[in-house]
């Protein structure tokens, strides 16, 4: 399909700012605007246009993932254990020469911020996790069709960049006017910006495109999981009630993607309607 223009990367934005109900000393700022919008992940569908024009099937997982942390490697190397040939379609070129699959087949090393990092290994221009369209155990991050085929959420098997994506968090320690240090944590849109200079060249990116605002939960809902693992589940807990408060309240500064998507599927002509002659 032809893609819908992006919106530009600055709009009004609302926030919600609260304390964590398990740490006084947390605060939450979080992005209204983007937590009530409606985008969805389109991967699969003819809306996703791939961040790479040339690779249009291999949505955002064409750069690989740079792993955070131990954790985040720890995470992977479980994972990668519950992998299947039917659910990974490039598990043979992963591959040692003794047959054996180990982090030295699956990760290489690059630069992050003028530092070696690992991420997930490039096979053909994409992320060696990801299955082609033609494979039969279907199209997409393997981790995350073995994690459905397990009844495991996607975000206990993939890496940290993957299942976070679009949403950002960022933390810092700041430090109140009564001397107090506290943690603010912010929840928020991860735009074209938040890969860095090279964002702006992405030749499509989904979270500002009105192509991708389709959902029919607002992300505070559908990233529920994800959110949670964020945050922990008394602050999810309080982000919920409070916007639960709001229902029937509109969002004063709504994304502008979600309202042009809105505007959109009014244009458009019903389903079963007949064209003009």
């Amino acid at each position: 399909m032809r893609p819908s223009r992006e919106v530009p990367l600055d709009f009004p934005r609302e926030w919600l700012e609260f304390v964590d109900p398990a740490d006084e000393e947390h605060l939450i700022a979080a992005d209204l605007t983007w937590l009530t919008s409606h985008w969805t992940c389109v991967f699969g569908t003819p809306a996703c246009q791939g961040i790479l024009a040339e690779q249009p099937d291999a949505g955002c997982c064409t750069h690989g993932a740079f792993l955070s942390d131990d954790d985040d490697r720890k995470r992977l190397r479980k994972a990668v254990k519950m992998l299947t040939a039917a659910d990974w379609q490039l598990m043979d070129q992963a591959r040692d020469d003794k047959g054996k699959i180990s982090r030295k087949t699956y990760l290489e090393t690059d630069d992050l911020d003028d530092e070696p990092a690992e991420r997930t290994r490039r096979y053909n221009d994409a992320c060696i996790f990801l299955n082609r369209p033609d494979f039969p155990g279907g199209a997409g991050c393997a981790l995350h069709i073995m994690a459905v085929r397990r009844g495991l959420e996607p975000h206990t098997v993939k890496p940290d960049v993957c299942w976070q994506l679009p949403i950002r968090r960022t933390q810092d320690w700041v430090t109140r006017p009564d001397g107090v240090q506290i943690l603010r944590t912010t929840i928020t849109e991860y735009d074209r910006r938040g890969w860095g200079p090279g964002g702006v060249d992405l030749d499509w990116y989904c979270s500002g495109s009105p192509d991708a605002h389709i959902g029919e939960r607002p992300v505070w809902q559908s990233y529920r999981a994800e959110l949670i693992e964020l945050l922990g589940e008394p602050a999810y807990r309080e982000l919920e009630r409070q916007l639960l408060r709001r229902e029937g309240t509109p969002v004063v500064a709504e994304h502008p993607a979600t309202t042009q998507a809105r505007r959109d599927a009014r244009a458009r002509p019903p389903r079963n309607s007949t064209p003009d002659r």
